[in-house]
């Protein structure tokens, strides 16, 4: 059977604030990018656009599809929550209404009405998969408000390994530290502001210092790391 690859993507620059959308797509040996960019908006809103018009980009295509995206909060609820969310009549478990329900209803209409079977896979963000990073770079120029050239042609005329889904190991290995990282909990907090270090104990100390200024700010993890970052940022 023919198949028809998407890759999608959704960004915003505050949350809500600017957003853009971004999408390939690769059938019959051809591959068309979409994006747009939407003034007053979310992330989670980009992503969801960003795979409706590529489904409604192929709507009139036969194939199986296999659809990639690095958002969670689309995979899991084009494939999990939306089945309790109709029953519910479109309702939370808490009996609220289901968020961005506009979207989410489009969507379905669009997997339900296709003939053949939509394959969605999850794909980690920045490790190096050639058409997410594609995706990626078309959503944040749109949101930027920046113009963005779109490539419709031939495959083989494409500069990007689109159908190569392989990635970069280190860089998968790197951001699982840095997640990891992010999510220890803190010993201290360092901020440099007009030359001055200080220590906070929490996040919110930081926060209200570097809010709105030309700063450098750090999180430490241990004594002996605050201790390198104060001096670092003295120096």
């Amino acid at each position: 059977m023919k198949q028809i690859v998407i890759f999608c993507d959704g960004a915003s620059k505050g949350n809500p604030g600017s957003g853009g959308w971004g999408a390939l797509c690769v059938v019959d040996g051809f591959v068309t990018e979409l994006g747009g960019a939407v003034a007053d908006t979310t992330n989670n809103r980009m992503e969801l656009k960003a795979s409706i018009e590529a489904l409604k980009k192929i709507s009139d295509k036969d194939g199986e599809v296999v659809l990639y995206t690095d958002s969670s909060y689309v995979i899991n609820g084009i494939t999990k929550w939306v089945h309790g969310w109709k029953m519910r009549n479109w309702k939370t478990k808490e009996k609220e209404d289901v968020l961005n329900q506009d979207l989410w209803r489009e969507l379905v209409s669009l997997v339900e009405t296709r003939k053949e079977k939509i394959n969605w896979n999850y794909v980690g963000g920045h490790i190096g998969i050639a058409g997410n990073e594609r995706v990626d770079e078309i959503a944040s120029l749109f949101a930027q408000g920046k113009n963005v050239s779109l490539f419709s042609g031939k495959l083989v005329d494409y500069k990007i390994d689109v159908l190569n889904v392989s990635y970069d190991e280190n860089t998968k290995k790197e951001k699982s530290v840095s997640r990891s990282r992010s999510n220890a909990k803190a010993y201290s907090y360092i901020s440099e502001v007009g030359g001055e270090v200080m220590v906070h104990k929490t996040w919110a100390e930081c926060e209200a210092r570097v809010k709105g200024v030309k700063a450098r700010f750090k999180k430490a993890l241990s004594e002996t790391e605050e201790k390198a970052i104060v001096e670092d940022f003295g120096k």
